[in-house]
């Protein structure tokens, strides 16, 4: 099967997200990423939970990882007679997709997906690390698919950059990053991107910018308190993110910043894109939870404590930007309003029934 990675930076490829083999799934660090360049090691399931919920890895990465993870639990129940090999699968899915609170219904999916494959594959008769094979098959397809999907999303926002354009760019939005750029490289449009931070994992600063550095775009990074001065004295043209959640009612929920950008951006006239598909689980922003981490983490930067004892912190982990803020939502199948988003759904049955 052709690889969906090729031309991308070496912190997109499939290896280097996360990969099972031998009974083993590794994940590279983004904690630490390209300060150093390691891996954790998980040898089991509640181990690749743990590490999605350490932030080993993030935006899209946690998918890959669970997916591989469900490979890991069939390698861990392979040779043992005991156990009752579809109730372990569930419930490694269940670990696994609720190794964070906010993206859960994405994760359930997933899992939901290698827990059929489970089903499927009993029913025949496979078993064993015939099953983990079937499982990483899985993973791999999932990766490889999601991958051709975002390839089609980068095209639709690269078209939307003007020429030598520059553009902001919010956390990590993974897959749709490097295929903006893959796609800007096709169009010979040679952008200019400029990072928020994004503390406290700095995901902007460590991974966006790795991304656009390594496929040879100029890149710029500026503080999580300077977007709102930059947008307008570098002469942004475009603002975009990714996103965790986009509800059917076009809200969308992102690493938290996301909307005191594209406030400013609307106070500019500068267009703000965001690139993913709506949730048909989350119809609209009221049973959307926003995660709240470690308060710890806001006190620090690269585990180096900046406060004096006793100051607290407060980490909401997203945000939320509401319809009238987004310009347009970036999808595989093109650009909706967020108002107008149950068209998608109508647009990709349609698709279906074509295919």
């Amino acid at each position: 099967m052709e690889r969906a990675d090729e031309g991308l930076a070496f912190l997109l490829r499939y290896e280097n997200i996360a990969w099972y083999k031998n009974g083993e799934v590794r994940i590279l660090d983004r904690r630490i990423y390209p300060i150093r360049t390691e891996f954790v090691t998980c040898k089991s399931v509640q181990e690749v939970a743990q590490a999605i919920k350490d932030m080993v890895t993030q935006s899209a990465g946690p998918y890959l990882a669970a997916a591989m993870g469900m490979a890991l639990a069939a390698h861990e129940i392979a040779d043992r007679k005991d156990v009752d090999v579809l109730t372990y699968m569930e419930d490694a899915a269940y670990t696994l997709s609720h190794a964070r609170p906010t993206t859960v219904e994405q994760m359930k999916r997933i899992v939901g997906g290698a827990v059929d494959i489970v089903r499927q594959s009993l029913r025949e008769g496979t078993r064993g690390e015939a099953l983990v094979e079937a499982l990483f098959q899985y993973a791999f397809n999932f990766v490889n698919n999601n991958y051709k999907k975002y390839t089609l999303v980068g095209e639709n926002l690269a078209k939307l950059i003007p020429k030598n354009g520059t553009i902001m760019t919010q956390c990590f939005g993974d897959t749709v990053v490097g295929t903006i750029l893959r796609a800007c490289k096709r169009l010979n449009n040679p952008i200019k991107v400029i990072c928020a931070e994004t503390r406290p994992y700095f995901q902007g600063s460590r991974l966006t910018a790795s991304v656009a550095c390594d496929m040879g775009f100029p890149v710029t990074v500026i503080t999580d308190n300077m977007p709102g001065y930059t947008l307008k004295a570098k002469n942004v043209d475009l603002f975009t993110s990714a996103s965790d959640v986009i509800t059917v009612d076009g809200h969308i929920i992102n690493k938290v910043g996301t909307f005191q950008i594209a406030l400013a951006a609307h106070y500019y006239g500068i267009p703000y894109y965001v690139t993913g598909t709506p949730d048909p689980d989350h119809p609209d922003i009221r049973d959307v939870r926003i995660e709240e981490r470690d308060p710890e983490l806001v006190l620090k930067a690269l585990d180096v404590k900046l406060t004096m004892d006793g100051v607290e912190g407060f980490y909401p982990a997203f945000d939320i930007t509401p319809p009238e803020l987004c310009s347009g939502v970036v999808t595989d199948l093109g650009v909706y309003l967020p108002q107008d988003l149950k068209r998608y759904f109508a647009d990709s049955e349609k698709n279906s029934q074509e295919e």
